[in-house]
């Protein structure tokens, strides 16, 4: 059996509509995995399952706004009550309201940005681990960002919310492991998604970008799966506590 199998397990991904997420979903479920397809809109939700079930993967649809703890609550319940306990939690789901200085930022985009990427991957996890835990374990991925890993002129706020996803994940890890339970971070470079889309479809930020990658050019969501996939399998097993950046070399040479 392949070490990156995922039968059987019940894989929850946040902000799975399109993107990273999707993308994220979509190779799940080719390794067997039965997923939970959620965002804020149910009927976008609908179509991403129905995608996948139509290909011969099991995709089941929850709509959920991370801003809200009912309505996680409600994700993870019901995700329980359809396929059984979670064994694979992907926290994907992230705003960032506002691109430019830390200095000119509103309060109120400030706490958003807080209250969505830290807050929302915070009770996620209180929300969902425990049933793993009593399951015999489980992986939690959380989406951080290689902007948590530097300074920025224009994603302040972003970036905090980014770097602290990685500590999170580092105390769960060390809180969770003698329960099985391990804890990781993909951190992405500039990725061809909507999410990021002010950023490379600018022509000047996309060429200072891609002129500093190694690689010469930026990431594609699927690109970004794969990793996802190591780290829910048997092949990420002894992997915990860490930050895996997928970034075509910008960290190491910008």
């Amino acid at each position: 059996m392949s070490l990156f199998n995922l039968e059987d397990k019940v894989a929850l991904i946040t902000g799975s509509t399109k993107g990273i997420g999707k993308a994220i979903a979509t190779r799940m479920a080719e390794q067997g995995a039965k997923v939970v397809i959620s965002s804020r809109n149910q009927e976008l939700c609908d179509e991403v399952a129905a995608e996948i079930n139509g290909k011969g993967g099991t995709a089941i649809a929850i709509s959920c706004n991370i801003n809200y703890k009912e309505q996680l609550e409600n994700l993870v319940s019901k995700t329980e009550q359809q396929l059984g306990k979670i064994n694979a939690l992907v926290c994907n789901a992230a705003i960032n309201p506002y691109f430019g200085s830390s200095q000119e930022i509103p309060d109120s985009a400030f706490d958003k940005v807080m209250h969505a990427n830290i807050g929302s991957v915070h009770r996620l996890c209180q929300l969902a681990i425990p049933g793993m835990a009593e399951n015999g374990g489980g992986a939690v991925i959380i989406v951080s960002s290689i902007g948590g890993l530097k300074g920025s002129e224009a994603l302040g706020a972003y970036a905090i919310s980014k770097a602290a996803d990685m500590q999170i994940a580092r105390n769960l890890a060390v809180e969770w492991g003698p329960k099985n339970i391990r804890v990781n971070c993909i951190a992405p470079g500039l990725v061809r998604t909507d999410f990021a889309r002010a950023l490379w479809e600018n022509p000047q930020i996309y060429e200072a970008t891609v002129s500093k990658y190694p690689l010469r050019r930026i990431g594609e969501p699927d690109e970004i799966a794969g990793a996802a996939v190591f780290l829910a399998s048997d092949a990420g097993s002894f992997t915990t506590g860490q930050t895996i950046v997928i970034d075509g070399g910008g960290t190491i040479a910008g």
